[in-house]
C-alpha cells in the first residue's frame, strides 16, 4: 500500500510535527513501507487462532483486595508539613484563585 503525501501531512499535523518538503517525502516513503509490511498480515489465515490479550500465559500475582480499617484523619495528617486539621495544605499551582 502506498500512502499519499497529503495523508502523511495530515498525520504529521495531528502529531503536531512540522515536516519540511524533504522530510515529508522521506516519511511518505518510510511510512508506506511500514503500512505495506503490516498489510501482509491480512494474507494470513487466522480463522482457527483464538484472540489473545497477551502472548504469554500469565496469572494475577496480586493479593486479594480485602477491605480493612484505614488511618484516621489525625494519623494521616500527623507527618504532613502543612495541614489545617482536616486537609493537606499544598502550594497553589493554578494561582491564588484556583482559576486556570
Amino acid at each position: 500500500m502506498t500512502l499519499a503525501p497529503k495523508d502523511v501531512a495530515k498525520v504529521a499535523m495531528l502529531a503536531r510535527l512540522a515536516l519540511s518538503d524533504d522530510e515529508l517525502g522521506r516519511m511518505t516513503t518510510e511510512l508506506s513501507k511500514i503500512v505495506g509490511f503490516v498489510s501482509q498480515l491480512e494474507e494470513l489465515d487466522t480463522t482457527s487462532v483464538a484472540p489473545l490479550a497477551h502472548p504469554l500465559d500469565t496469572q494475577n500475582v496480586f493479593r486479594d483486595d480485602v477491605p480493612r480499617p484505614s488511618l484516621t484523619t489525625a494519623e494521616a495528617l500527623q507527618a504532613a508539613p502543612r495541614h489545617d486539621g482536616e486537609c493537606f495544605l499544598v502550594p497553589a499551582v493554578l494561582g491564588e484563585s484556583g482559576a486556570a
